[in-house]
């Protein structure tokens, strides 16, 4: 585990990127624990990035559902590089899926319903990422 994190400074408007979509900010692995404990009937949690593909897909994906009224109520968010053990945990709690970042994982009942890894994001378009994001969570139950 790397301990070495991004200055708030640098990665604070990559979050509000998110965060003003209504995402609740997960900083510790309690946090996420009790996200995904009071939303046991479906939550999306995204693994923020300041990488690329996570700036010029996945964070614009996200703004289009938000656009449509699509993204789920429980929305929550943890950042890579800042909020290592938050990032940690719902690495974990995804496994066998290899850690990803970025990545956004639907989960019901605590488990993983749906994922979408770095490969599923980088490389598409965003309609693409918004499209199958969507989709995935409807089959999910969202």
């Amino acid at each position: 585990m790397s301990t070495m994190r991004y200055p708030e400074m640098m990665i604070a408007p990559y979050r509000e990127a998110v965060t003003r979509l209504g995402a609740q900010e997960l900083r510790t692995p309690d946090q996420v624990d009790s996200f995904l404990e009071q939303h046991r009937d479906g939550a999306l949690v995204v693994i923020n990035s300041i990488c690329g593909c996570a700036g010029g897909t996945m964070r614009p994906a996200l703004e289009v559902l938000h656009d449509e009224n699509s993204l789920p109520d429980a929305f929550g968010v943890v950042f890579a590089g800042a909020d290592i053990e938050a990032t940690d945990r719902v690495r974990e709690l995804h496994a066998p899926v290899p850690p990803s970042s970025p990545a956004m994982v639907y989960f019901r009942d605590g488990k993983v319903a749906f994922i979408m890894e770095r490969k599923d994001i980088q490389g598409r378009a965003v309609a693409e990422v918004a499209s199958a994001l969507k989709a995935g969570i409807a089959s999910a139950g969202g």
